[in-house]
């Protein structure tokens, strides 16, 4: 039996497009982390997120709709994610629409699930009203067992599926999973659609964990992956494409960049993707503002390097000029695996300078050097003195200077001191929080 350390194990829900796996993914785990739509294909990779049900936890894999008809390239990449999420599940939840009955793609996909020779629980989706349970009669033709029913959307079952689930997962020695560590480094991968996003990931991993293909706009979802080099462990989190204008996009593609939105809320680093084979446009200047606003630690990747006679020398002017946190560039190439070595030590670096405390004693000698090498500003013969400072925060760091009177500190001064301190203590790339404060 699994130990309380960790998760439980592995559950997976596949099932025809449309069914409702990912409305019931965010019933089971209380979230709205799965984007939901009423058109057919939304989900492309598969999720992991994990459940929480009566203080146990496991983790729960969303796939995309399997429809092994449909043979455009996309649909068979997302047909074999769904298969490998089965390969490596403890349990498989196969979702049927019981209102349809069962259709030649359920048929399809259960001729799967019976070859996976994986613990199967068929439910039979779509029952609003317990009234309505007889729907789900039917799908015992299946021979997949007994259907169960619920309702994904209104929440009809949901308790005792969850409960089936972990007694399934107690009960039958599942592998349990560990959780990432604390000093697990998270890297939200950003830029704007079909920049290399999803291929970088797949080269770093040295396999296509995520779904790539020459469509824009093939990540819908922020995409989790674990990769362990040496003794660091990488999260890495492929994200939709973020487009100019956003507030004027509508349905999945609102919803997409809403996830990767939130997906650089809660990394550590972002890397923000540049092709340089287009050079570096206005859109990803405010990519790598979002990285800043939402507190990550920025490194710029050029991507597609193979591609291109662009020198890294003219990008560097540019963004260096433009953005605030003054973040590395590393260039990379997905096709040839040109700097991706060099891209995670440099990732690691700035994950431990974004982790690090300042010791006080360096920080305010630094201060008192600052003040005799630019006189503070002045107002009515008042002058600000920089009294002294202190890091109350890391992951990223935050510092608080006391001063005599914080309405003196004028917003260039303010940006002067935050870019000698990156300087001083090896913060490029790391977004430096200061609050001038009164000392009291």
């Amino acid at each position: 039996m699994a130990t309380d350390t960790g998760l439980l194990g592995t559950v997976a829900i596949v099932g025809f497009p449309n069914v409702g796996k990912s409305t019931l993914v965010n019933r089971l785990t209380g979230t709205r982390a799965a984007v939901v739509h009423e058109t057919s294909g939304v989900t492309r990779d598969r999720k992991e997120l994990v459940c929480e049900w009566t203080g146990r936890r496991f983790l729960l894999v969303d796939t995309g709709g399997v429809d092994i008809a449909d043979e455009t390239p996309i649909t068979r990449s997302i047909a074999q994610q769904a298969r490998e999420a089965v390969a490596e599940a403890d349990l498989v939840l196969f979702v049927v629409d019981a209102k349809l009955g069962i259709t030649p793609g359920d048929e399809e996909v259960a001729q799967i699930l019976r070859e996976s020779h994986k613990p199967i629980l068929l439910l039979a989706n779509k029952i609003d009203d317990p009234r309505q349970d007889s729907l789900a009669f039917e799908l015992h033709k299946l021979g997949l067992g007994d259907p169960i029913p619920i309702s994904a959307l209104h929440g009809h079952g949901a308790g005792d599926l969850l409960d089936e689930i972990v007694r399934y997962l107690e009960s039958h020695d599942a592998a349990p999973r560990e959780e990432f560590p604390p000093e697990a480094i998270r890297v939200a991968i950003l830029g704007r659609p079909n920049v290399g996003k999803s291929s970088l990931v797949n080269a770093l991993l040295g396999r296509e964990r995520v779904i790539v293909s020459e469509i824009p706009g093939t990540t819908r979802d922020s995409i989790d992956t674990v990769l362990q080099r040496g003794d660091r462990t990488f999260v890495l989190v492929d994200t939709a494409g973020l487009r100019r204008k956003r507030k004027h996009r509508q349905g999945i593609e609102y919803y997409s960049e809403l996830r990767a939105l939130e997906a650089a809320e809660r990394a550590d680093v972002a890397l923000v993707l540049i092709d340089s084979t287009q050079g570096v446009v206005e859109q990803d200047l405010a990519i790598a503002d979002v990285s800043r606003k939402a507190d990550c630690s920025t490194l710029v990747v050029l991507s597609k390097w193979d591609e291109t006679t662009v020198r890294i020398e003219d990008v560097r002017k540019r963004l260096r000029r433009r953005l605030r946190q003054r973040p590395a560039f590393i260039a990379v190439s997905a096709k040839s695996g040109r700097g991706l070595e060099r891209l995670l030590d440099t990732v690691a670096e700035l994950f431990d300078r974004h982790t690090a405390r300042i010791p006080t004693v360096e920080l305010n000698k630094a201060l008192a050097e600052l003040s005799e090498a630019r006189q503070p500003p002045s107002r009515a013969g008042k002058r600000l003195n920089l009294l002294y400072g202190t890091q109350v925060h890391e992951r990223p760091p935050r510092l608080r200077i006391y001063v005599n009177d914080p309405g003196l500190v004028t917003r260039d001064y303010g940006f002067w001191v935050e870019n000698e301190l990156r300087e001083r203590f090896g913060l490029d790339g790391v977004p430096v929080s200061i609050d001038f404060v009164r000392r009291s």
